[in-house]
């Protein structure tokens, strides 16, 4: 079984859709569970906010593994994403579930990353611009980090809703034979899916595109 935050939003739905394809039981947690508009036997919604540690909890339970595609949206205040992301870690402590998936942008660093001038000048933009969810940003990242989990960090650049192609480069920043570009939503979904039972990038956050 799954459990899924952010399961409500576009690329959510198309993860809990190709899940369920896959044969997984699916917990979907949302806050408005009308949004995610899908009916299927496999399919459990918890409803709550971030903050609502009992609900994160019991939609944790009994979880193989615990997929997250929040992040902030526009400008935030504070850094609701990261504190969000401390209560899904704490429940998933007290339910001993272990894997954890959860997207990032390459905002958030990595140590294989290496130098590349264009994009960090484009941080240094977002920094100026949009402070508060840079900081939220990074600071989800070093709370997964630091959960003692077994995590796998997904970095993207831009989604895009062009079809599932079944190609997916992995990379980091500063490697110059590939492009900082966009991953299909239906591809994102899929290698979500893939590192639920795939150790290759654990406790690494590789950069995907198409």
């Amino acid at each position: 079984m799954l459990a899924v935050f952010g399961a409500s939003a576009t690329t959510g739905k198309i993860l809990v859709r190709q899940a369920l394809e896959q044969g997984y039981a699916v917990t979907a947690y949302a806050r408005n569970p009308a949004k995610l508009n899908i009916t299927h036997p496999g399919v459990k919604v918890v409803q709550g906010e971030l903050q609502d540690l009992p609900a994160i909890s019991r939609a944790v339970e009994g979880a193989d593994a615990v997929i997250s595609l929040l992040g902030p949206t526009g400008r935030v205040k504070g850094r609701p994403v990261s504190e969000g992301m401390a209560n899904i870690i704490a429940a998933m402590r007290g339910k001993e579930v272990q894997r954890l998936v959860p997207t990032a942008t390459p905002s958030a660093p990595d140590p294989k990353d290496s130098f590349d001038f264009g994009f960090r000048l484009a941080v240094k933009m977002v920094k100026l611009t949009m402070g508060d969810a840079y900081a939220d940003i990074v600071g989800t990242e070093a709370v997964i980090r630091d959960s003692g989990l077994d995590w796998t960090i997904v970095r993207l650049p831009l989604l895009s809703n062009k079809p599932k192609t079944g190609i997916v480069k992995t990379w980091y920043l500063g490697d110059r034979k590939i492009k900082l570009s966009s991953v299909s939503r239906g591809d994102l979904a899929d290698f979500l899916l893939a590192q639920v039972n795939e150790p290759k990038f654990l406790h690494q956050a590789p950069v995907i595109n198409n």
